[in-house]
This record gives C-alpha cells, structure tokens and sequence, in this order.
C-alpha cells in the first residue's frame, strides 16, 4: 500500500470508529467484494418492520412498495427521489387483502430516532453503467440516507464533491442516489462539506455548531465535539448524531422548485430556538442577515407548528406587495397550499373560518388608511367592520416580516386588538437602529435567534461587499478613465494599431464630458459594462436605483439611445392613459406625465405591465447575459433573489434599513468569479 493510501486509510479508520463508538452506529464491513449491494437492503428493513410489530405480509407489500418508487430508472433523479423521501417521511399505504382497509407502514421511526436501526459500511461497491465505490455509506433501518466521500489532506474537498455529484449521473451510479438524503465529502485539513442530490458545488455548506444553543440535543453534541480534535470529526459528530441525523431529514428538507434543498445551520438553529419560544408560548424576533435564509426558516418553522401544535394556523405578515407575493412564492414551491388574502374583509373572513390553516397577506390590507393616520380611527375602522362576537378560528402564529418597519408601530396595535389570543414572531435581517431595537423588542419580545451579516460572510452563506463612492465630475470624466476604456477596447493589438485608433477615435473624450449629469453616469455604467469581467463575459449583471419614476424613464431613454438596449425599468408605475389626461401645455415641451408615459408605452410594447416585469426579472435571474441591467426605483430592493447580480448603482438619497436591504441584492453566491458584491454609489 503506498503512502497516500496509507493516510487516507487512517482517516477513513478514524472516521468509522468516531461513528461506531462515539455515535453507536453497527458496522456492516467492508463491502467492495460483496454483490449485489443496494441503497435497500431488504433484509435489514424487513426485520426492522418486523421488530416494530407490522404483520409479515404487510411487510413485503411495504418494502415492495420502496423498493419499486426507489427502482424508477425513467424519471430524473429529483423526482425519484422525491417519491421515496414521501414514502420515508410518511409511510407507505398497503393492505394484506382486497377489500380490507389501508394501513400506514412506517420504514423510519420519527418520533423515537433511538428506535431506528443505524449502520454504515465502507467501500460500497454499487454496480451501474460504470461501477462506483462510495467511500462510507450511512443506513437507516437498511435504506441508505448519507453517503460519505473522504480525502486525503493534501487533496481538496472540491474533488470529493465532484466525485459525488459524477456519481449522481446516469454515467455512473445514479438509481443508488434515489434514496439520498445527506452527500458529504471532506477530509482532515478542510473539515466536511454536505448538500443533498444534485447540489452544486458552490451551494455545498459547512456545519456549524451554535454556541448559543441551549436545547438538550445540542448540548450533548457540544459535549461530545469538545471530545475530538480534526474538525471533520466535530461537523460529523454535528450532522450524524443519530438525533440530529432523523431531524434534519424529517424537519429540514425541501423540494423546492426543481432543487432539494437542506437547512444552513443558521436557518437550524433559528427555528430550534423557536420551537422553544413557541411551546411557552414567548415572542420575539429572529434577525438572520439580508441573504441567509430567512424565508425557508419560516416555510421549516411554519411545517413544525402545523404537525406539532393540535389546531395551528399560521398568518404571514409583510408591508410590500412583492414581500407578499415572494412568500406566496416561497410556500406553493415547496408544496406548501397557502392563501394570499386579496382585502382586509377577506381576511377577517378567512380568519372567522377554521380554514385555511396557511394565509399570507399585506399589513395595510388591515385597514387601507395609511399608517400615519390616526391610530383611533383606524382601530375604530376595522373593529366596525369585525363580524358580531368575531372570534379567529384556531391557535394562531403570526410571522411578522421586515418586523423593524410599519409592523413595530400602530398597526403591529391593531393586529394585536383583531388577534388577541395570538403569538406573534418577527423575522428581519436589517440592522435595527437604536430606535427600533427598542420599539421591536417592546412589541415582539427579546432576540430568538441572530445571525449576523459578518458571520454569513465568514460562513461563506454570502459575500462582503466593496463600496466605492463616484464623483460624477471628477472621477467618470477623467483622462485615466478614458485611457482605461481604451485601453479595454483595443486589447491584443499592436501600439502602432493602437495609436491609429485613438487619433480616430478622439471625441470618446468628448462624449464622456457630455453636460447632463444623467448622460454622464449612463457612459460610466456602460464603461463598466465594458471593462468589468463579470459584467463584460454575461455571467454577471447590474441594478441602478434610480431618484424617481421620471429619472428612471430618463435613464432608460438614455440607455437606449447610446445602444445599449440589454435593459428594463421595474417600478410600480403603470401607463394608464388617464395619467395623461389634462396634461397638453399647448407649447412642444413634454410634461413629465406624458414622458413617463411614453417611455413606458414603448417599453412595454403592448405587454401588460405586471406580465412584462416577471419576464425581465426571470430574464435578470437566469439569463444574465441577455439582461444586464434593472433599473428599479421601490422595487427588488427586498426579497429579491438574483445570484449573476454583482453591482449595484445607486443614483438616490438612502439611509438606514432602506440603504442595507437594497446594498444586499448583490451579496448572493454565484459562481467562483463572483467574489464580492459592488456598491457604486453617485450621490
């Protein structure tokens, strides 16, 4: 045996034993020569099912039932494995006899994880259209749940992940992966990275104990990690803990949209805390930073309260109408049925009803004045509209999101006087200025759980951002930055070329000392476009925040008049032809209704207005190359989700909440040459 293998053997040793004698896993072997090896071995689970009492016919209707959804070789592998994760969540529906009733056959104890059956085997040989070896192989109850690739020091975990995900192929092993929960690769200088089935490799996390965790189970596994010195040993003491292992996969996964999705431990921890508040019934706020997760930490929360608390409804608050929409987005995606409430009545109704048990609406759909009005009316307003002996239908939970807005003043007041048995929960990842703070926690109650902007940062969750202030005058007209343009524009030719060129091309400077203050940004975002590598190669695109509906029209304009077209405004207005009304001067000067309108007009193109911004923002999202720039007012300055976005401009007086939210549209993930997210700041 050579060298290298030699210390990949005493790791892999190391690994087994922390997972035999620290974690109580039964160990099946080594099982490269044995045949026949399955991510079901039915012998096990029969016998498991047996143990657990189930009748013996019963037991081979059941397994036959998974082993056949598992053998799907027709389907791509999410929807297989979605199929199984159903059956393993809950339960496979057979009957011995025709005629007799169904019954629910349980392959995993969820409820008792110490009741469940866990194993591991080494050098699994699985037999494919290419055979593979996984490494280490996690069984629970026979059916195969982890899959563990490990490395020798001196090679990077990025190989292990590779390794699995070319083992995720119909090329190799692909059927084995139907079962998989938890894909995990490491090796002893880099610790351990885990995903789930066709996780890329920019999206695979590293676990993270929470040293503010005060529940039992994290307790224990802090204890036991204090125990063991290499880091893959903690994170995998951490993510395999028998416990920890059976909550994760039924509490914490998502199929979402055409992605499996796991939790951050972030986004664990965040709702670990809350179950806690919530069995005494306690609010308070969670304050996970811009980009970490915050929606996927309700839709975890929300499942929990559903299946755990006996006549649970939940209620979805936000202040923006995309918030709304985005949560309403979030939950159908991950087949959850919720019910966006199109008026305050309607939601008095649905809330007077026992059903739904999921809704989402819009804070001012409560009253419809707006929240500078006077609070006693505004109470006095919906409370005339109340039904007689109103009383909301079943034990509710409100998610309150962006709490350190609207919702921590009067109108947080009157949800409370509509909801007064209630618990309510504030979600924000905006830093609360002092002000706030001491509003929020008076009306929601004290920090569930935090997550902090430098600790997402650290965590590789998002990336820091580079600000960077741009004097209109002095910096975008300078020599050194026509110099620079040029200098990108006639890359690979020769100095005598080049020298022909710029005596030709001499009115660039002209054009970049244009008089307008607008034109003169414009040239500067195109320069970019230009001579930015994630901006010039399509990979990457740009938001520019404009002062107003007006100055966004211009922008545009401007836009396409210099040709670069690749562009769209997003911006509540709409061009209704009686924003014109009334508006002819007699003399050839445009008003600025009729400017809007016109632009709008045209951009549009015979669109409707909502249908054409869904297009452009899916365009934004997935074809970077071909919209490379938004030019937004209000909107997508929350929730909204663009990884290729790598720039910001900002052409608008900002401050505080408005300011952070709107700077974290580019700390999103997005490949390796993503590396920060910019913030250009004109003002």
């Amino acid at each position: 045996m050579s060298g290298v293998g030699v210390r990949e053997r005493i790791t892999q040793d190391r690994v087994i034993r922390l997972l035999v004698d620290k974690l109580g896993y039964k160990y099946l072997g080594n099982l490269k020569d044995r045949e026949n090896n399955s991510n079901i071995e039915e012998d096990l689970l029969k016998a498991y099912l047996k143990r657990k009492g189930f009748r013996e016919d019963l037991i081979n209707r059941a397994v036959e039932t998974l082993v056949k959804t598992a053998g799907n070789q027709l389907d791509k592998l999410y929807y297989v494995n979605k199929d199984v994760y159903t059956l393993l969540r809950y339960g496979a529906q057979v009957k011995e006899y025709t005629g007799e009733n169904k019954e629910t056959v349980m392959f995993i104890d969820w409820s008792d994880p110490y009741e469940n059956d866990f194993y591991i085997a080494e050098e699994v040989s699985i037999k494919g259209e290419h055979n593979k070896r996984p490494d280490i192989v996690f069984y629970v109850n026979g059916i195969a749940l982890g899959v563990l690739e490990l490395k020798r020091s001196n090679v990077s975990v990025l190989e292990g992940i590779r390794q699995n995900l070319d083992n995720q192929s119909s090329t190799f092993i692909k059927p084995f992966f139907h079962t998989m929960q938890l894909v995990m690769a490491g090796n002893d200088t880099e610790g351990l990275r885990y995903g789930t089935i066709e996780t890329k490799e920019k999206y695979y996390l590293t676990w993270k104990e929470d040293p503010k965790a005060t529940d039992e189970l994290s307790i224990e596994i802090q204890n036991f990690c204090s125990q063991v010195e290499y880091s893959i040993d903690k994170h995998l003491i951490g993510l395999c803990h028998k416990e920890r292992f059976i909550e994760i996969i039924h509490d914490f996964i998502v199929f979402d949209r055409g992605i499996k999705k796991l939790c951050r431990p972030n986004q664990y921890f965040g709702v670990k805390a809350a179950q806690k508040r919530v069995k005494s019934r306690e609010g308070g706020i969670i304050w996970h930073t811009q980009g970490s997760g915050k929606s996927l930490t309700m839709v975890w929360l929300t499942k929990w309260i559903r299946e755990n608390i006996p006549d649970s409804r939940v209620l979805i608050i936000t202040d923006r109408d995309e918030l709304d929409k985005q949560i309403e987005k979030v939950y159908k995606g991950v087949d959850e049925d919720i019910y966006r409430t199109k008026s305050g009545k309607d939601l008095i109704d649905k809330l007077n009803n026992t059903t739904p048990l999921l809704l989402c609406s819009l804070i001012h759909k409560f009253g419809g004045k707006d929240e500078d009005e006077s609070y006693d009316d505004f109470i006095k307003e919906i409370t005339q509209d109340l039904p007689i002996n109103f009383k909301a239908k079943g034990d509710i939970y409100v998610f309150v999101d962006e709490c350190h807005r609207t919702q921590s003043g009067k109108l947080h007041e009157a949800m409370k006087s509509i909801l007064p048995d209630a618990m309510f929960i504030g979600f924000t990842g905006t830093p609360l200025l002092i002000k706030d703070k001491k509003k929020s926690v008076e009306v929601f109650g004290t920090y569930i759980h935090t997550y902090k902007f430098d600790e997402a940062v650290m965590d590789g969750v998002i990336l820091d951002l580079v600000y960077e202030a741009r004097d209109v005058e002095q910096n975008i007209t300078s020599q050194e930055k026509i110099d620079a343009w040029f200098e990108a524009k006639t890359k690979g030719l020769t100095e005598y070329a080049k020298t022909k060129l710029k005596q030709r091309w001499g009115t660039i400077q002209r054009v970049l000392s244009s008089k307008s203050r607008l034109e003169k940004i414009v040239k500067d975002i195109i320069f970019d476009m230009e001579t930015k590598d994630r901006l010039q190669n399509g990979r990457g695109n740009a938001m520019l925040v404009a002062g107003s509906i007006y100055e966004a029209c211009k922008y545009y304009e401007l836009f396409q008049a210099s040709g670069f077209t690749r562009c769209a405004i997003v911006s509540s207005y709409r061009p209704y032809i009686e924003n014109i009304k009334g508006e002819s001067t007699g003399d050839d000067k445009i008003t600025e209704e009729k400017f809007k309108y016109y632009v709008y007009t045209n951009m549009l193109n015979g669109k409707d207005p909502e249908m054409f911004e869904e297009e452009v923002k899916k365009q934004f999202v997935d074809e970077p190359a071909q919209m490379k720039l938004l030019i937004v007012v209000d909107k997508l300055l929350t929730g909204f989700d663009a990884p290729p976005a790598t720039y910001l401009y900002i052409d608008k007086k900002m401050q505080d909440h408005g300011l952070f939210q709107a700077i974290c549209r580019v700390n999103r993930l997005d490949g390796d040459d993503k590396l920060f997210g910019f913030i250009i700041d004109y003002k």
